[in-house]
């Protein structure tokens, strides 16, 4: 079958897992070397494009070419592969299941053991596989909703660098294709110059140096890339950095007139606080002169005076009432005699004296009241009267030789 992007495609679409289809296709890719910069370039995108399980299958296909080319001293394919290894690699370890990936990552292992690639070249396919690692782990440990101030559409990055990314990702490719490209061919350049280096025929060591022309000239196209895609970042950094200074320059505008605002605020302050305090000062000294004594100190407020509570007759609870005597002429007036038994009567010279002139019919005697017709009068027992007659009655003797004694003192 003749050589062209289709039938590469074919073959690539026609690989299967088994160790016969990986050898038969690796035999023919091999058998047109000369085409091997072409041939690494659809590989890399048919990864791209394939299923996880493919890409397996075309990383062990990749496999078999490099370790057949390096056993065989063909090293066109070894060349082709080397600055793009790192980026296929890492196509087909990215969203791989963790059984396609433990298998990516023997095969990596096998190529350092075996000195398939440099060096370099493989620190970088192992570089970017852990790269994908460590974004796993930390896109599992993002807490739900994510960040408030990220746009989620565009990761974690900012909205202003933005535009920077997409410059910084070509870069960093562009970079890593150039350092492989420019390792490989300094090392080809280095053996083929060697004076040490055994003698070759004169065929192979023009093939030798059309090898190394390719290599010189892939490492040139690859660095000239990298200046391309960094002149590119440099231009976005610039414009960047040229809208920081812009906005720097109206905050540091904002941060004088905020100054100035603040001082003018804050001597207007004072000046109604003082205000406050001579207003304060006038209301006192007014309230002192309206009070006639200099302002010294507010007048005394009145207490009322502390008054004893009247005090109640003392009577004892439960004494009986005396009994009001009866008028035996009508109402009670002021000249009208109380009548009081055993011949008692008032007179007006508030003397109590007995008379039984004034006994009436009924047994009772009057008491004649002053024209003053005061109660209080004081009465008085007439001891100048003979108790030797009241004695003749029919009282006991007990009693008369009593009121005789009374009588007598």
């Amino acid at each position: 079958m003749a050589y062209t992007d289709d039938a590469v495609k074919a073959k690539l679409s026609a690989l299967n897992e088994t160790q016969e289809s990986i050898v038969t296709v690796a035999q023919w890719v091999m058998f047109h070397r000369r085409h091997a910069e072409k041939t690494a370039q659809i590989w890399l995108q048919k990864i791209r494009d394939s299923p996880p399980p493919k890409r397996l299958n075309l990383v062990y296909l990749a496999n078999e070419v490099a370790q057949q080319s390096k056993a065989r001293g063909k090293e066109d394919f070894l060349i082709a592969f080397s600055p793009i290894v790192a980026e296929a690699t890492a196509a087909a370890y990215k969203g791989s299941s963790n059984d396609i990936q433990q298998k990516i990552r023997r095969v990596v292992e096998v190529w350092r053991q075996r000195h398939v690639f440099e060096g370099p070249i493989l620190d970088a396919v192992e570089a970017r596989v852990n790269d994908i690692d460590k974004n796993r782990l930390t896109t599992k440990k993002q807490p739900l909703g994510g960040s408030f101030f990220k746009d989620s559409s565009a990761g974690s990055t900012p909205s202003e660098l933005q535009p920077l990314v997409p410059l910084q990702v070509a870069l960093t490719k562009a970079a890593m294709t150039s350092n492989t490209s420019a390792t490989t061919a300094n090392t080809e350049y280095d053996k083929l110059n060697d004076p040490n280096a055994p003698k070759i025929t004169p065929p192979v060591h023009a093939a030798r140096l059309g090898t190394l022309l390719k290599a010189l000239a892939h490492a040139e196209n690859s660095v000239s890339e990298v200046i391309k895609s960094r002149r590119a970042l440099i231009d976005g950094l610039e414009k960047l950095l040229a809208t920081n200074r812009s906005e720097l320059e109206k905050e540091e505008s904002l941060v004088a007139q905020f100054g100035e605002k603040k001082a003018e605020t804050d001597n207007k302050r004072r000046e109604v606080e003082d205000a406050i305090m001579r207003g304060y000062q006038d209301d006192a000294s007014a309230t002192g002169s309206g009070q006639g004594n200099g302002g010294d100190e507010p007048p005394r407020p009145e207490v009322e005076a502390l008054t004893p509570p009247p005090v109640e007759a003392i009577t004892p609870v439960g004494s009986p009432k005396p009994e009001q005597p009866q008028a035996s002429h009508g109402p009670f007036t002021e000249d009208a005699p109380i009548t009081l038994p055993h011949g008692l009567s008032l007179q007006t010279d508030n003397d109590m004296s007995f008379d039984p002139s004034n006994i009436s019919p009924d047994g009772g005697n009057d008491f004649d009241l002053g024209a003053n017709g005061s109660a209080a009068k004081r009465r008085k027992v007439a001891h100048e009267e003979d108790y030797a007659q009241f004695a003749g009655g029919d009282l006991d003797a007990d009693v008369a030789a009593m009121i005789a004694q009374e009588g007598n003192q």
